[in-house]
């Protein structure tokens, strides 16, 4: 979906994600504050829009031109959020399309990190989810005297329709909830509890998430994984197959805004043989607490 560099801590964190499935346990666990929970306005699922037809101005942009085509609705996007976009790109001048992600998987842009360009960087600021927005783009904030690949030239302005599926605001490391687990013994069926009950959209199967997560070893009620050491949230698919069944119990039917508790028996982790990576011991239990961020 987009190419992000993790840390080894948070790329350990997205073995977790992959690998690991449950309901949350019944744990005694205390959250601290529920301040650190973020909340995160999601547009309409956009996922089997068609792709739109960009219109062309008039003349060509020589500074940045945004046109809000739907407005959306809650916090517009600032520096340091991760705004979740489908889009079509087109050359101004003629209308020839270059780039596109309509029926694919939404694309990630944490905006100020520098990983899209300046007509991006500038242009997404204020988006909402749900909003459609028109970038008309002159070359000096797209490609400049460079071009790229084998349609866009030098000096060439770029228009796109970007739709925002989801903003998800910035987090850190201090926004990390306190988090204290009770060693337990091995248990043989998942358990749930929810932490903190969530207000926005609810997990189903076939969706996208977008969350927050901290591992603790079962047996000593150690934290062994923490994904809010980076300031990216992970993004993760509900898929049949596509992971362990105990996650995707876990996350299904909770809400955007929401904490939960999952004590997942090894049998639905890893197995008897554990997960050395991230120092989870053969036949150990792993218990996650998500704070679930978005879901479209």
């Amino acid at each position: 979906m987009s190419s992000r560099r993790y840390s080894a801590l948070v790329a350990a964190s997205r073995v977790v994600l992959a690998s690991c499935g449950g309901d949350s346990s019944g744990d005694d666990a205390s959250s601290g504050s529920t301040d650190s929970v973020v909340d995160v306005t999601t547009g309409d699922p956009m996922i089997d829009a068609e792709e739109p037809t960009v219109s062309l101005p008039s003349a060509l942009p020589t500074d940045l031109v945004i046109t809000d085509i739907t407005e959306g609705s809650g916090e517009p996007a600032a520096e340091g959020d991760t705004v979740f976009v489908f889009y079509v790109g087109v050359l101004t001048k003629d209308g020839t399309r270059f780039d596109g992600n309509f029926g694919q998987s939404p694309f990630a842009v944490t905006l100020g990190s520098g990983s899209v360009i300046q007509g991006w960087e500038q242009g997404l600021v204020g988006i909402k989810a749900g909003g459609r927005r028109q970038l008309d783009i002159p070359a000096d904030l797209a490609y400049g005297d460079t071009g790229a690949g084998d349609i866009i030239k030098a000096g060439d302005a770029i228009s796109f329709v970007v739709d925002a599926v989801a903003v998800v605001p910035a987090t850190s490391a201090d926004d990390e909830p306190t988090i204290t687990v009770d060693a337990t013994d091995n248990i043989a069926e998942l358990a749930v509890t929810d932490l903190v009950d969530g207000t926005g959209t609810a997990a189903e199967t076939g969706m996208t998430v977008v969350l927050q997560l901290v591992a603790f070893r079962a047996d000593t009620g150690e934290q062994i994984v923490s994904t809010w050491k980076d300031p990216q949230p992970v993004t993760f698919d509900l898929e049949d197959g596509g992971t362990l069944p105990g996650l995707l119990d876990a996350l299904e039917g909770m809400k955007v805004g929401g904490r939960r508790q999952a004590h997942i028996p090894f049998e639905q982790a890893w197995g008897a043989e554990g997960q050395q990576q991230i120092g989870l011991p053969e036949s150990t239990d792993i218990i996650v607490v998500i704070a679930i961020l978005a879901a479209f």
